[in-house]
């Protein structure tokens, strides 16, 4: 009994110091937490800062590739092309930084998605400079990269893409390949735009040796050509990957999603397209006519976001 009324008085001795370590426990947490807190705010401060860095130097090289392109000033080419490939490296350090810290490596905004284009879009602009020797594509490029870089840059979104597998690896790679699936088709429309604009020209002799802006008709044929067979294989792997993905999490259910339809709608315009331009040597405004059709099919598989269950964007 004095033992038993011993520890009785120990175990009431010791409440006191056990509830002041579980405060003080407490406390040390909070204080953890808004030190990571601070730091995430902060890391979203720094990746706005890189952005806006990449949004100045995108808006000067395309200022720069207008003389760069059309009076052919290699003065101006030695400015466009550095200040976006610059642009393109804090661009990306931007997108990394806010996709690993926000969303552990997965763009689920809308404004994040439109920035991702963009950076793609410089890209391609810099592969068509580096393999053709040319800069007449930033002409179209860069101020639309700008535009896209910029809503992210100067108005943050809070959207969220209502999505089960939003953590996952492989939606990451679903949403980049049919980016640059997108990216690949507008490179290509904007070949057969100079494509035709440069066949006019020629006809009505109006070309200067000096001062021909555009790349030569075969080199327009073969960007635009190259482009779709390019994203041909980025659109067929990632519609793979989103329907290997949307069956595991949602059965045969999400066929009838409006989206995912004219995905696949989207899809056989695409091979029909390459079928067409290889076989039949399609070129001119026919190309165009082809390429702005599947263009448009694309911007109603983007917009159809707005009516999906499966990749509809929604506020916190």
């Amino acid at each position: 009994m004095v033992l038993f009324r011993l520890g009785r008085k120990c175990r009431s001795s010791l409440r006191p110091w056990a509830f002041v370590s579980m405060v003080t426990m407490a406390r040390q947490m909070e204080d953890i937490l808004k030190l990571r807190a601070g730091a995430v705010c902060d890391a979203d401060r720094m990746t706005l800062v890189w952005l806006r860095v990449a949004v100045i130097l995108y808006g000067v090289a395309a200022l720069a590739v207008l003389p760069a392109a059309l009076y052919n000033r290699p003065r101006w080419r030695h400015i466009a092309l550095p200040s976006a490939f610059t642009g393109a490296f804090f661009h990306f350090v931007s997108i990394t930084e806010t996709l690993y810290a926000a969303h552990r490596a997965l763009p689920v905004d809308t404004h994040e998605t439109l920035s991702m284009l963009g950076l793609l879009l410089v890209v391609g602009f810099l592969l068509l400079a580096a393999r053709y020797r040319t800069t007449s594509f930033g002409i179209f490029l860069l101020p639309i990269a700008v535009l896209m870089a910029s809503l992210p840059a100067f108005h943050p979104g809070h959207e969220r893409i209502a999505y089960p597998l939003v953590r996952s690896g492989w939606i990451f790679l679903h949403i980049a390949l049919l980016l640059a699936a997108y990216a690949a088709m507008f490179l290509s429309l904007i070949a057969s735009l100079l494509y035709l604009v440069q066949e006019r020209r020629l006809k009505k002799k109006r070309m200067e040796s000096k001062r021909g802006w555009l790349p030569p008709l075969e080199t327009l044929d073969q960007i635009g050509l190259n482009s779709l067979r390019l994203g041909l294989p980025c659109m067929t792997a990632g519609l793979l990957i989103g329907t290997v993905l949307a069956l595991d999490t949602m059965g045969t259910a999400f066929l009838a999603d409006p989206k995912v339809l004219l995905s696949f709608a989207m899809w056989v315009a695409y091979v029909l397209m390459i079928f067409i331009r290889t076989h039949s040597g399609l070129r001119g405004r026919r190309a165009v006519y082809l390429s702005s059709f599947v263009f448009l099919v694309m911007i109603a598989v983007w917009a159809a976001n707005s009516f999906s269950a499966v990749h509809r964007f929604k506020t916190p």
